[in-house]
């Protein structure tokens, strides 16, 4: 155990060995980004309770049981309801917002079912979200109307919108495209609790239909689409289907360390 952590809470040591970050954790924003970038390297995105009819429950101690003790992951309202938890223990001021998705919406304008987090760090604020199974800035953005955030070979920046408040933009082939939008409403956790129950459970939600699991890795991402296993690295994709129950449940713990009972 990391001498460094001995006056956390031992909740707040496990989730930090969960994510792999070492070191005593301040308040700063390098520190933040840090957080934010490990949690996507080690915690998946995952919609598997859903798809078993198992209720989710977005109370913190259950939440903490499943992603920290059980290695699981969770979908939005799950993963950043607790790191919003871990970075308030850490001492950051942290704001829940309620999002509309904008990426791949069928019919916009898209209704309210992401979760986001404000947080406060070195005078400034940053939008972060661990949250979201595509593509995502693996750093928190600050929160400045046109400022360009590069990361890789992804590039972003926020908008705001009249209506819809503020707009995350990704640049796709020299185009801006909406990723998601919020407006500045601070939500209480009990918001969320009918956003994820029409995601757990209505008939045109797509958390119900198929198997959604992505995690960053160090040359890419893994991801599980359906049936379909894709493993995205710098020399490309390589995609395969488990033959088995036996061969898929071994693909999920060896792509996402994620251990199904």
């Amino acid at each position: 155990m990391n001498h460094h952590h001995s006056h956390l809470k031992p909740e707040v040591r496990a989730y930090l060995e969960r994510i792999g970050y070492e070191g005593l954790p301040d308040h700063s924003a390098a520190t933040l980004a840090k957080l934010q970038e490990y949690h996507l390297h080690r915690v998946p995105y995952e919609n598997l309770d859903i798809l078993q009819r198992i209720p989710l429950s977005l109370q913190i101690e259950d939440l903490y049981e499943k992603i920290v003790s059980r290695g699981r992951g969770g979908y939005c309202f799950e993963l950043n309801a607790l790191f919003g938890w871990l970075l308030r223990e850490l001492g950051f001021s942290v704001t829940d917002f309620m999002a509309r998705f904008w990426r791949d919406e069928p019919n916009p304008p898209p209704k309210r079912r992401h979760h986001v987090l404000k947080v406060e760090s070195d005078g400034a604020s940053y939008l972060c979200d661990v949250g979201v199974g595509g593509i995502v800035p693996r750093q928190p953005i600050q929160m400045v109307e046109g400022l360009e955030h590069h990361q890789g070979d992804e590039t972003y920046r926020l908008e705001r919108d009249p209506y819809y408040g503020w707009v995350l933009c990704e640049l796709k082939r020299g185009q801006w495209n909406w990723l998601y939008s919020f407006t500045d409403e601070p939500q209480l956790p009990k918001d969320f609790i009918m956003a994820t129950y029409w995601c757990e459970n209505a008939p045109d939600s797509i958390f119900i239909k198929d198997a959604m699991v992505a995690i960053r890795t160090q040359d890419g991402r893994n991801s599980v689409a359906g049936e379909e296993f894709r493993i995205f690295t710098s020399d490309g994709v390589r995609s395969f289907f488990p033959q088995t129950k036996e061969e898929y449940k071994d693909a999920l713990l060896n792509y996402f360390g994620i251990k199904m009972e």
